[in-house]
């Protein structure tokens, strides 16, 4: 299975727009971020996580030709404001199926009402197939996918589990009774905004006690806002195991 991160910046990306934090000055591309999206593949078979507003240029970046379906973790803008960019993918598959709590479709149905339109469409609108997700596994692909909940500050929304891999973005804290379904992790994915506290958000010291706690092989941060500081000095004072992720960085798992 092959994880490509298309984004890991978070809301506002980096730089970010009339900020004079330094990192939004570095000239190191491992300090531009895009807003947090991930490319899953497998057998010929590619599911996105989130469809951010950097969607077409995270598309033309990594030279993506195929997408089967989306994976929604939430209704925040930032991972679904590039949905009406996957035109062109719509033209070669027909609706694309996307998933995610109701709650989250019907908030795309009423945003992006012309394309959940069934009668009357625009020509050359982007189509979808819905469906909700709830606490139980799915198919997709031969494979078992497993939402994780999560909360987002006061906000429920969705982590999930593919194999041995586990992508949680935008969480601050997990229920006791999600750990269960985050044992045995060869990669774990999860956010670390920056390093002050965060209402809604795990800042960097909690991420690495979240990690900890779940216990993964190994684990990437992302969803990395202009605060964090500089992709490499933090990560020099990361654990062995632990490593900020970059846009476009690239790996497999199992």
């Amino acid at each position: 299975m092959k994880i490509t991160f298309l984004g890991t910046g978070a809301s506002q990306g980096i730089p970010m727009l009339l900020s004079d934090e330094p990192v939004n000055h570095s000239t190191d591309s491992k300090d531009k971020r895009t807003r947090s999206s991930v490319l899953i593949q497998w057998n010929n078979f590619s599911v996105l996580v989130d469809c951010g507003g950097d969607f077409r240029y995270q598309m033309l970046a990594n030279n993506v030709q195929h997408i089967d379906a989306i994976l929604f973790t939430h209704e925040h803008s930032d991972h679904i404001a590039g949905l009406d960019d996957i035109r062109p993918f719509c033209y070669k598959i027909g609706p694309m199926p996307i998933y995610g709590m109701k709650r989250v479709i019907d908030v795309l149905s009423e945003r992006y009402q012309y394309i959940f339109e069934i009668e009357n469409r625009y020509p050359g609108a982007a189509a979808v197939n819905p469906f909700v997700v709830n606490e139980y596994p799915f198919e997709l692909g031969g494979k078992k996918i497993i939402p994780i909940k999560v909360n987002h500050g006061n906000l429920p929304i969705l982590g999930y589990r593919i194999d041995n891999f586990a992508y949680l973005t935008d969480v601050k804290t997990i229920p006791e009774t999600e750990f269960a379904k985050l044992q045995n992790l060869e990669v774990l994915v999860i956010s670390a905004l920056r390093i002050e506290p965060h209402p809604t958000h795990l800042n960097l010291k909690e991420a690495i006690a979240m990690t900890e706690k779940i216990s993964p092989e190994k684990a990437y941060f992302m969803h990395i806002s202009h605060r964090l500081g500089f992709h490499e000095e933090v990560s020099k004072s990361l654990p062995n195991n632990i490593y900020l992720s970059y846009d476009g960085l690239s790996f497999d798992v199992g």
